[in-house]
């Protein structure tokens, strides 16, 4: 007994003289793979106070004359706050992530819902969203081609390819795009991008939009979110994008979307296969143009979006005749065959004549947008006019440093003549930037 205890007590005794040199190997170990200046931490936030001059009851398009003269309401908001990872593993592999805080993120709350006659309902949400806006691996071979995979940003269009708060003027996104399309719009799939000489170009494969989720008021802007815990992907669609920097201070670009869209889901119908809706196909078509023009404290920016889908009127048919549980997410609405959005800005720094301003930045800018989100077919029934609308917007950015700006606008939506027109007045501070690199 005398002699296996004094053996237990060697054993134990070598394995504790051991643990120091197995740590110390474990640490060399993981300063191999992980090393600070490989890793970049960055994001972006805002926060506003709107005042609307005007009632946003739901039934202030359909009863106009009710709401003429009704008192506005004010609202402060934290539509974004984003804190960015990255990390450079080395041999041309890294990786990117974003996480997004969408009006201050998620709590029981009580919306009313238009699509339902306007009653209240209670969602686990504060009006946003806690979501993991990207992530993806990236292998690169060279400025001119790389492969990234994974939870991605989808370009198409101005604001989705540039939607910092300091990439625009505005206190929120402009209007149009932010209307008519998914913004900011994120899908899992495959990229291949690069840069060869002044143009770069982008080609990605990603799950086509849920035409469940179409609407009157937002087109396909819904239509890339899901109830589920997972994506679905019964159809994939394509989505490509080319800029091009050859005249100096411009940037212009186009881009584009092409996807099936009906029956991207989980509910789906019998009788789909076998009634008016077998052939039915939903197709998505989106095409977009824009330019950034920059130099000498003047920025002009301008951006044209149209879209269609195929099938609109059956597609508006077979939605508003969902039979889906009441807890369903989808709206049941009617979907234009179009949509359209363009727009532009000019804005022009009034310190940059002044000396000795210490990198200070004060623009003045001015803004117009027109967008309808609902342009019926030939064969529909319906047409909502109020969606289709101009907006005129005046406002100032001050940049007291490069990665901070404060915000100040007034807005104002002009609708046809038998609707209301919608002021509003919008104050705000927000930053983007890297902290590491």
């Amino acid at each position: 007994m005398k002699l296996k205890t004094i053996a237990q007590c060697a054993v134990l005794g070598l394995a504790l003289s051991a643990m120091p040199l197995q740590a110390q190997n474990q640490k060399a170990d993981s300063t191999k793979l992980f090393s600070l200046s490989r890793l970049s931490v960055g994001g972006y936030g805002e926060a506003f106070y709107t005042r609307n001059f005007y009632s946003d009851n739901m039934f202030r398009y359909s009863h106009a004359d009710r709401y003429r003269d009704a008192k506005g309401h004010g609202r402060v908001d934290l539509p974004h706050v984003c804190i960015n990872l990255g990390y450079d593993f080395g041999k041309g592999w890294s990786m990117g992530s974003e996480i997004e805080f969408e009006h201050g993120g998620t709590e029981v709350a009580v919306e009313i819902e238009a699509e339902e006659t306007g009653e209240f309902e209670h969602e686990i949400e504060r009006g946003g969203e806690v979501a993991l806006e990207q992530f993806w691996i990236q292998k690169s071979f060279g400025k001119g081609f790389n492969i990234r995979m994974g939870h991605i940003i989808v370009p198409v269009g101005q604001t989705n390819n540039a939607h910092l708060p300091t990439d625009f003027f505005t206190c929120y996104r402009p209007e149009g795009e932010l209307t008519i399309l998914p913004c900011t719009w994120h899908e899992t799939g495959l990229s291949l991008w690069g840069r060869l000489g002044n143009w770069r170009y982008e080609a990605m494969v990603i799950p086509a939009l849920n035409s469940d989720m179409f609407n009157n008021a937002n087109w396909v802007k819904n239509a890339s979110a899901s109830g589920y815990e997972f994506r679905v992907a019964n159809h994939l669609a394509g989505a490509v994008r080319i800029d091009n920097y050859s005249v100096k201070n411009l940037h212009i670009g186009v881009s584009g979307y092409i996807g099936n869209t009906f029956n991207n889901d989980i509910v789906t119908n019998e009788f789909s296969e076998t009634s008016q809706y077998k052939d039915v196909k939903g197709t998505v078509v989106i095409g977009t143009a824009e330019f950034d023009y920059k130099a000498n404290g003047l920025v002009v920016r301008g951006n044209f979006d149209y879209g269609h889908l195929s099938d609109a009127s059956l597609i508006s048919a077979w939605n508003k005749n969902q039979n889906h549980q009441s807890f369903s997410p989808y709206p049941r609405s009617l979907v234009g065959e179009a949509a359209i959005a363009y727009g532009g800005e000019v804005a022009y720094d009034i310190l940059r004549p002044m000396k000795r301003t210490g990198g200070q930045q004060l623009y003045l800018f001015g803004r117009y947008d027109y967008y309808d989100s609902y342009i019926p077919s030939a064969t529909a029934l319906t047409d909502y006019q109020w969606t289709d609308r101009h907006v005129m917007t005046l406002g100032v950015n001050y940049y007291p440093i490069k990665q901070v700006v404060v915000k100040a606008e007034y807005a104002k939506r002009f609708l046809k003549e038998q609707y209301n027109d919608e002021p509003m007045f919008s104050i705000g501070v927000a930053y983007s930037g890297f902290f590491t690199k």
